[in-house]
């Protein structure tokens, strides 16, 4: 008779110790939990332009300042107008970001864009210099020191730096004509130059 029934709580004890595992080892009920990636806001798209080496759009992350805007594009020239920018402040999607020139340090091409083609070589904020150039030699783009270059009307240091590196990186100029594949130099520039340049 005890044997029974000591048979009888073992298998109660067994059956107990089933279900506490069948507990604790059951999946849990309801659906995963799937993380999703944070939204990520789109970047913020501006036009630099004006007086920076490489004007043209550029795209920042949401909180960019003016600052990021300029060196995005290449810094500031030794023309542009500092104390009329605001380097602090924000940047807004589809800006366009015009970084001003000191006075009378514009390009030629923008200084002169209403003015007639070949007008400009009688220009009277010119004619200093074009006449100082036409009365001697003609100065050989190929050649010339950045402070030659310089002295050509609408070139400036910035722009006599990237001449040199042009005809470092590609070669001799062929023509004339070929100086306005250097950027910065347009056509209103060249029409200032043509009869002060040679190859």
């Amino acid at each position: 008779m005890r044997n029974a029934l000591y048979v009888l709580l073992g298998v109660m004890a067994g059956f107990v110790l089933a279900g506490v595992l069948i507990f604790v080892a059951r999946a849990p009920a309801g659906q995963a939990i799937v993380l999703q990636p944070a939204p990520t806001k789109a970047p913020l798209a501006v036009h630099v332009i004006g007086a920076v080496p490489r004007p043209g759009l550029y795209e920042f992350a949401e909180g960019a300042r003016n600052q990021d805007a300029i060196d995005a594009a290449g810094g500031l020239l030794s023309s542009a107008n500092v104390d009329a920018i605001n380097l602090a402040a924000l940047l807004t999607d589809g800006q366009q970001l015009n970084i001003p020139y000191l006075e009378g340090q514009a390009p030629a091409e923008e200084s002169t864009s209403l003015e007639l083609p070949g007008s400009s070589a009688n220009n009277e904020i010119s004619t200093p210099e074009s006449s100082s150039s036409t009365d001697g030699e003609l100065i050989n783009i190929n050649t010339a020191t950045l402070e030659e270059l310089d002295s050509l009307p609408g070139i400036g240091p910035t722009i006599a730096q990237r001449i040199i590196d042009y005809r470092n990186e590609n070669g001799p100029f062929s023509t004339i004509e070929e100086i306005m594949d250097v950027s910065g130099v347009g056509p209103a520039t060249f029409d200032e130059i043509e009869n002060m340049i040679t190859v």
